[in-house]
Parts: C-alpha cells; sequence; structure tokens
C-alpha cells in the first residue's frame, strides 16, 4: 500500500463544521445555493494565468483590472472578461480580507504541487453543489468508472425539478472536468476515479478550513475538507508535521493528542471571532 493511499477504516467518520454559517461567512465561506459550475469549472488554467499576472499580496480592485482591463486571461471580448472576473471572484474570493483567499495564495506560492488540490478546497467552501457531488465521487473506488449519467441522477436526486435537462448535463460536465483537474478523476469521455495528490500545503490548507469551521485536535482529521485530501489520516499527519517543519503551520503530536495551529494566516481580529462562542 502506497504511502497515501486511502484507508478510509482509519479516517475517523466525516463530521460537518459545527461553527455556524454566518460566522463562516466572515472568513470567506459562502452558504449561497447557487453555483458557479452551471456555466464554469474550478478554472485552474485561468487561475493559474491570473496569479501569474499579479502580486500576491494585491488588492480585489488589481485582479479585476487584471481580467477585465488588461485580458491577462486572453479572452477575446469585454463581455467574457467580465463573466470570468465574476466567475473567479465566486469561486475563490480575490480579496485578502477573507482568510480563505489569503491562506490560499500563502500555499499557492510555497508549494506548487498543491495548487490543484488547494484549488479545490477553495472552491468546494464556496460552491454547494461542488460540495453535494463530493458525496457521489468520493465514494466511487479508484480505478472504477464515474459514470456521467449517474452523476446526473446523483444531482436530480439532491435538486429535485431545479434543473433542466440541458443545464444538467453542462453542469455535471463542468463538476466532472473539476474533479478531473484536482486529481480525483482521469480520462476524457470516460473518468476513472484516481487517487488525488496530497502535499504538504493541501494538507495545512484542509487543516486550517476544518479549524476555522470549528473543529480541533484528532478531528481535524475527519472534515470533509480532510476527506477531500484522499489519503490517510497516517498520510496526512505525516504532510501536516512535514508543513510544520517548514514553518507555515504550527502541528504537535504527543501520543493521541493532536495541536495544530495557524499564527502565519490568522489575523488577531480572525482568532478574536474563533474564540467566540458559536
Amino acid at each position: 500500500m502506497s504511502g497515501c493511499e486511502r484507508e478510509e477504516q482509519t479516517r475517523p467518520s466525516v463530521t460537518r463544521p459545527d461553527r455556524k454559517e454566518e460566522a463562516l461567512l466572515r472568513f470567506g465561506f459562502s452558504v449561497k445555493r447557487g453555483s458557479v459550475h452551471t456555466s464554469r469549472t474550478m478554472m485552474l488554467r485561468e487561475l493559474t494565468r491570473l496569479f501569474a499576472s499579479v502580486p500576491e499580496k494585491a488588492a480585489h480592485e488589481s485582479y479585476m483590472s487584471s481580467i477585465i482591463a488588461d485580458n491577462c486571461l486572453g479572452k477575446r471580448s469585454g463581455v467574457t472578461r467580465k463573466l470570468s472576473a465574476k466567475s473567479l471572484s465566486g469561486l475563490y474570493i480575490l480579496n485578502l480580507d477573507k482568510v480563505l483567499f489569503r491562506a490560499f495564495r500563502f500555499f499557492w506560492r510555497r508549494d506548487a504541487q498543491a495548487h490543484p488540490l488547494i484549488s479545490l478546497l477553495c472552491t468546494y467552501a464556496r460552491d454547494a453543489i461542488l460540495r453535494q457531488s463530493a458525496e457521489y465521487i468520493l465514494t466511487v473506488p479508484v480505478g472504477t468508472a464515474a459514470h456521467k449519467a449517474e452523476m446526473e441522477q446523483f444531482i436530480e436526486e439532491k435538486y429535485p425539478d431545479r434543473f433542466s435537462d440541458g443545464m444538467l448535463h453542462s453542469l455535471v460536465r463542468n463538476i466532472r472536468s473539476t474533479w478531473t483537474q484536482s486529481g480525483h478523476l482521469e480520462g476524457h469521455l470516460t473518468k476513472i476515479r484516481s487517487q488525488a495528490a496530497a502535499t504538504p500545503g493541501a494538507v495545512a490548507y484542509a487543516l486550517l478550513l476544518g479549524y476555522l469551521a470549528g473543529a480541533r485536535g484528532e478531528f481535524l482529521f475527519a472534515t470533509e475538507y480532510a476527506r477531500l485530501l484522499d489519503c490517510s489520516v497516517a498520510r496526512s499527519i505525516e504532510l501536516a508535521e512535514e508543513a510544520s517543519r517548514r514553518g507555515w503551520i504550527v502541528f504537535k503530536r504527543v501520543g493521541t493528542v493532536i495541536e495544530a495551529l495557524f499564527p502565519n494566516l490568522l489575523t488577531e481580529q480572525e482568532m478574536e471571532w474563533i474564540r467566540e462562542p458559536n
């Protein structure tokens, strides 16, 4: 068994965030019913071009200007530039005031191999239908086909009569593309469940999201965000320890007692919000 091979039997049951939704909004999470995936994927290629054009510490306006005025994405018309800006903002916020995005850019610069997974994690925290689709994707065994018709049926059952046939086809096509970009699927027409490549940066970001949602200690490895890492708890802990050695997070483990802290990522105001009772 490889170091990052999935070992679901060793991972505790997945826990949902216990922090109130309005508190999560402060950090950049979204609870809106809509989905960018009705028209776009998680746009990893466009995001890569955008980040190559805009400095890490840039303001939100700089991202918008780079996309719309400077056309850093190479779009053919002003309309498509504005739509791309709206979609990327919907997926990633593009605003350093929100720790969800600020930490995303922190790990983006420091761990290039983490780009697919941290992009999925950020998008997952902001897109309700993508979150719902994980319930299907993550139960497909590695090496097994993830059929488009099965996912369409799954989405239709979760959102009965919400989408026309054409909209449902487009939505599922885009969702499957996102899971392919993240490394959970591979192939073109026939999508096969593959194992995503967890890295120190991806694990650290997943732990941060779980921490913001209210998880602590060993339960950080039982959140829905940790499950997206696609590897065992033991391997996730190894990668968290590596992230700590690199100075990205503080991770301590004594026996079964685990503590994770994020002094490089959270402001004092955000820590005050975290300390507030639910």
